[in-house]
């Protein structure tokens, strides 16, 4: 009898455990990209969002050191090196910091950290 009230009593451990295992991860924050810039740089968007029709966002830049490596961008989650297309554009340029991307006469500078929107001057009284 002592083996069965002990099994018993293991088991109910082991599922207090469990909902307590489950509870803990439930509530457990959601990890963020350590890469993602700061979201007081990115205007309009939130830490966690790029804002809604914001166009394309530059994520990362990859340029080898030596002659002939590789040079790629990250474009809304799209690996693309020179010349490829993104969405009907040609990426035409790329340096460590920004791309250019070309439709037609047009042309697109993405910025891997855009500028900050500067606050309009308060009025002066």
């Amino acid at each position: 009898m002592d083996e069965a009230v002990s099994a018993r009593t293991i088991k109910a451990w082991l599922a207090v455990a469990a909902l307590c295992a489950a509870n803990v991860q439930a509530q457990a924050p959601a990890l963020e990209d350590p890469t993602r810039p700061p979201a007081m740089l990115m205007p309009g968007a939130s830490a966690g969002a790029v804002a809604a029709g914001s166009g394309p966002q530059l994520q990362s830049v990859l340029i080898a050191r030596q002659d002939g490596g590789r040079h790629v961008a990250v474009i809304d989650g799209q690996t693309l090196r020179l010349g490829d297309s993104y969405k009907g554009a040609q990426l035409i340029q790329m340096s460590e910091t920004e791309v250019v991307l070309q439709r037609g006469s047009e042309r697109q500078v993405l910025k891997l950290f855009p500028a900050p929107h500067k606050a309009a001057p308060a009025a002066q009284r």
